[in-house]
């Protein structure tokens, strides 16, 4: 299953409650740390359903998606994000989100660990996850049916040809190990607070080396 910006279904669904929304989805509500902007986690299925036996057994995974989201997490220094709050979502809007976060415990569970520390109320920030997701040009090697071995350098070159207000230093690469070789897991991406990329801090971590394998999907 394959998603963001080269599947034109995400963003004509995304329209039906995202028209006017935009990212200017900030509420009025005061919380005790300010925020220095948040963090998008991309997970590439595939790679990560064959690390963790528990999540083979997730919608994600058994399903077949290529990408999915995993959260988009505050930047903060306020060490307890937990909320009581809902994370109950429309019908129509959980239809939306579980094309790029397919796994509906995954995000209550989310919401829950996160959503204290981000000023809106989840609809509002699942919302705000449709719209990034929606703007971002995947290379095509990320959905690729081939498992193949890569060149960080040529990864990010093409994520910089395909989103042109993307700069090199807001994204971040990660890799997990099986048998001694580096497979990428996750893509992440740095935001401000109003949605625009930024550079990513030094705690955003990127382990991969110069050469490693995305696995193909299914």
């Amino acid at each position: 299953m394959i998603f963001f910006g080269y599947t034109p279904m995400i963003a004509r669904l995304a329209l039906l409650f995202v028209s006017g929304a935009g990212l200017g989805l900030f509420t009025s509500q005061v919380f005790a740390a300010p925020l220095q902007g948040y963090v998008m986690v991309v997970q590439m299925t595939p790679a990560v359903c064959m690390f963790d036996a528990q999540k083979s057994k997730q919608r994600k995974c058994l399903e077949g998606y290529a990408l999915n989201i995993s959260g988009l997490f505050p930047e903060t220094s306020q060490s307890e994000c937990k909320t009581a709050s809902s994370a109950a979502l429309s019908p129509l809007q959980a239809k939306v989100v579980a094309r790029i976060m397919p796994d509906e415990n995954a995000r209550v569970q989310l919401w829950r660990t996160i959503g204290g520390c981000v000023p809106m109320n989840s609809s509002q920030y699942f919302r705000t996850i449709i719209n990034y997701a929606e703007r971002l040009k995947v290379p095509a090697e990320l959905t690729s049916p081939e498992t193949k071995v890569v060149h960080q350098a040529n990864l990010r070159l093409h994520f910089l040809r395909t989103n042109p207000s993307l700069p090199n230093n807001a994204i971040r690469l990660n890799c997990a190990s099986i048998n001694g070789n580096p497979v990428l897991t996750e893509v992440k991406l740095c935001y401000k607070n109003n949605g625009q990329y930024k550079p990513c801090s030094s705690e955003v971590e990127n382990n991969c080396p110069n050469l490693f394998t995305i696995k193909g999907s299914y």
